[in-house]
């Protein structure tokens, strides 16, 4: 990690820069994949199976025996711990349903706002060396509990065409049924323009490398809602002399093995504590089974030193960073004066590993600086939120001469007409 020594506010934006990459060539190639799939659907889908997943699979629906099949093959310790995440995740989601509440806002005018589940959502689910199942418990979950009608899942298969069984066992336990062996590029394409065999989605969520990433964000260009914005997965943590340097160094190399465009944020106002972390780092990072991945992610982290908590604080808002853990003293003070984060941490013993799997939090979270305007998923992103509104007799001729006022004003005759027309009414 590079150190960096009480830096001027004046540089904070551009020593704050998240590593940069070149997308020119990528969009190009996702594009045309797009294209193919819009164009020729499940044909070109196997076309990229079969060229980037190495596979030829005729059938593509996880059928009823692979599900069944699956629970054999994961341990009875692995799903008693899945079935206390998805029972912590289902408690903290169930607590975001709102309630409808009627205003009158004056006599004879009644306004309401109702929560409608979004009718078709997809949900993707990377495989490869870090098969996501929690990721179907953050995303399922809520669009179970939302009353999502159809909800289909997309995830890359293996060399021999099968998918990760804990991958089916934890869509199985959330009672998702339509389960693809799709992958990549493809299967956004697929959820987004509809397929033979798989079918168009109004919504798309999960994470992705790059090139899922890439094709989230052209799809949503052409009118497709997605989760939201995402990039390379981070963590920021701010500590003081009262931290765990082990726990801390822990916490930095959890969010590094995400992949080598990960990147990691350490600040403090104690040089000591810093060295500390340092060689806590070196230490655990020899011994991991990734430590390639975390060790090019490090390259792209920093550590900094402020001269007070305030300016730590005020660095950390302006990174925004997707998880934030608060290792200090005062940690509920200083999380007050957090207001650009996607996930914050606090203690010793908050890991963002819990966040992650088990806590009932969501962890699919806005990443890239994104948390200065986005949230994180939650039931809110499964819904649609709809207006209503009832006007009485009584309450149109209360209102009714403020807007023919305002739309005459506006120039907008027919909206005053059609007020006027009923205030002369006799009905």
């Amino acid at each position: 990690m590079e150190t960096i020594k009480y830096p001027n506010k004046d540089n904070w934006k551009d020593i704050l820069k998240r590593p940069e990459i070149d997308n020119t060539a990528l969009e190009s190639t996702v594009k045309s994949v797009l294209l193919d799939i819009k164009t020729n659907g499940q044909s070109a889908v196997k076309k990229y199976t079969s060229q980037f997943d190495k596979v030829n699979i005729e059938t593509v629906l996880v059928n009823d025996q692979e599900f069944k099949e699956c629970e054999k093959l994961i341990s009875d310790d692995l799903k008693n711990a899945i079935q206390l995440a998805k029972k912590n995740i289902e408690k903290f989601h169930n607590a975001q349903i709102e309630n409808t509440q009627v205003i009158e806002t004056m006599p004879g005018i009644k306004c309401w706002r109702k929560s409608i589940a979004i009718q078709k959502v997809g949900l993707y689910i990377p495989g490869g060396t870090a098969p996501l199942f929690s990721t179907i418990l953050m995303l399922g979950v809520p669009a179970k509990i939302a009353g999502c009608e159809e909800i289909i899942l997309c995830t890359p298969p293996d060399q021999n065409g099968n998918i990760n069984p804990a991958i089916l066992y934890t869509a199985k336990l959330i009672g998702i049924t339509k389960v693809y062996k799709v992958g990549g590029v493809q299967a956004i394409g697929a959820m987004a323009y509809g397929t033979e065999v798989i079918p168009k989605v109004y919504k798309i969520f999960g994470p992705g490398n790059q090139y899922v990433t890439c094709a989230k964000q052209l799809i949503n260009k052409e009118g497709m809602a997605i989760d939201m914005p995402a990039g390379p997965s981070e963590v920021a943590v701010l500590v003081d002399e009262t931290c765990v340097p082990e726990f801390v160094a822990a916490d930095l190399l959890s969010q590094a093995e995400h992949g080598s465009d990960s990147q990691v944020i350490l600040v403090t106002t104690n040089e000591t504590v810093l060295q500390n972390i340092d060689v806590e780092l070196e230490k655990q990072l020899n011994v991991l089974p990734r430590k390639e991945l975390a060790s090019n992610a490090l390259k792209n982290s920093k550590a900094f030193l402020v001269n007070t908590i305030s300016d730590a604080i005020d660095l950390l808002n302006e990174y925004a960073p997707e998880h934030l853990i608060i290792a200090c003293n005062n940690e509920d003070q200083l999380a007050d004066q957090v207001v650009n984060a996607g996930s914050v941490f606090l203690g010793n013993y908050s890991c963002e590993s819990a966040g992650d799997y088990a806590s009932g939090t969501n962890h699919t979270l806005p990443t890239n600086g994104y948390a200065k305007a986005y949230s994180g998923v939650s039931l809110d992103s499964f819904v649609k939120k709809i207006t209503y509104q009832k006007l009485s007799k009584e309450g149109i001729n209360n209102i009714g001469p403020a807007i023919e006022l305002m739309a005459e004003a506006e120039g907008l005759q027919a909206h005053k007409n059609a007020v006027t027309i009923r205030l002369k009414s006799n009905l």
